[in-house]
C-alpha cells in the first residue's frame, strides 16, 4: 500500500465534506432512472466530476472479421472536486483510485441512454473489489450520470486503419454509494 500524505487525507476529507453539502442544478442522482438506482440500504457519500477520454481502437468486428469498427478499450479520466482539485483518477477495470491510495473496481449492472444521444450512456456499477482503507474502500455502487461526449468516433474505420487509436473527450459525474452506517 502506498503511504498516504496528510495533505492527501485532508483533500479527501474536504471533498467528502463538500460533497455532503453540495447542491447543483444538474446533479440529482435521485432522479436517475429506476434501473440506475443503487440497492436499498446504500447511501450517497461522494459526488465526483470527471474529465477525460474514452479510448477506442479500430479493429475487426467479432461478429464479422471482414468488417471493421471502433472497439472500446479503456477510460482515462481525472476525478475532481467542484473547485477543480484532483481527487484521483479513473482507468481500465473499470477502476477508480483516490489520492489516498484506495481503489474500487466495479462492473456494469445497468445502462440507460441518458439525456444526450451524443454522449456515452449512464450506468449503474456494482463494486467487485476494493483496496486500501481510504474513501473508496466503502464503495458498494457507483452511478455514472450527466455524461457529455465520449462516444466512439462517427467516421468509419477500415482495414487500413487497424490498431488506430481514438481518444474521445468526455465528462461525467460519478456518484459513490456505501452501506448506511
Amino acid at each position: 500500500m502506498k503511504p498516504v500524505s496528510p495533505a492527501a487525507v485532508g483533500l479527501v476529507l474536504t471533498a467528502l465534506a463538500g460533497a455532503s453539502c453540495s447542491t447543483t442544478a444538474v446533479a440529482n442522482p435521485a432522479t436517475a432512472p429506476e434501473a440506475l438506482r443503487p440497492p436499498a440500504g446504500q447511501v450517497l457519500f461522494l459526488e465526483v466530476p470527471a474529465v477525460g477520454v474514452q479510448i477506442y481502437e479500430c479493429a475487426a468486428s467479432r461478429d464479422n472479421p471482414a468488417r471493421f469498427e471502433w472497439t472500446f478499450k479503456t477510460p482515462e479520466a481525472k476525478l475532481l472536486d467542484r473547485s477543480g482539485r484532483s481527487l484521483g483518477i479513473h482507468y481500465g477495470g473499470p477502476t477508480w483510485e483516490s489520492v489516498d491510495g484506495s481503489t474500487v473496481v466495479a462492473e456494469v449492472r445497468a445502462r440507460d441512454g441518458g439525456t444526450d444521444a451524443n454522449a456515452i450512456p449512464w450506468l449503474l456499477l456494482g463494486a467487485k473489489s476494493t483496496s486500501g482503507s481510504g474513501v473508496f474502500s466503502r464503495v458498494r455502487s457507483i452511478q455514472r450520470l450527466e455524461t457529455a461526449g465520449g462516444k466512439a468516433p462517427s467516421e468509419p474505420c477500415t482495414a487500413e486503419q487497424t490498431a488506430r487509436v481514438a481518444r474521445v473527450p468526455y465528462t461525467a459525474t460519478y456518484y459513490f454509494y456505501g452501506d448506511k452506517v
